[in-house]
C-alpha cells in the first residue's frame, strides 16, 4: 500500500469521525498563583468544533485520491 492510499484512507476516517463527533475537547492547565509552597492552578476545558463542510471535504478528497488512477 503506497503513501497516497494511506493518506486517502486517513482522510476518509478523519472526515467520518469529524462528522460523527462534531469536534473534540481538551483540558488546558494554567497557573494562576504561586504563593510559596502553595500553587493554585485552573483547568479550563476547551471545545474545538469541526465544521460539517470540513468533514465532508475530507471524505471527498480521500475518495478522490482513491478513485483517480496514478501513473507509476
Amino acid at each position: 500500500m503506497n503513501a497516497i492510499k494511506i493518506a486517502a484512507i486517513a482522510l476518509i476516517i478523519a472526515g467520518g469521525l469529524g462528522l460523527a463527533y462534531g469536534g473534540f475537547n481538551y483540558t488546558k492547565e494554567s497557573q494562576q498563583a504561586n504563593l510559596g509552597p502553595l500553587e493554585l492552578t485552573v483547568n479550563d476545558r476547551q471545545w474545538v468544533g469541526i465544521p460539517v463542510w470540513a468533514g465532508l471535504a475530507a471524505i471527498a478528497i480521500g475518495a478522490l485520491l482513491l478513485a483517480v488512477p496514478r501513473k507509476g
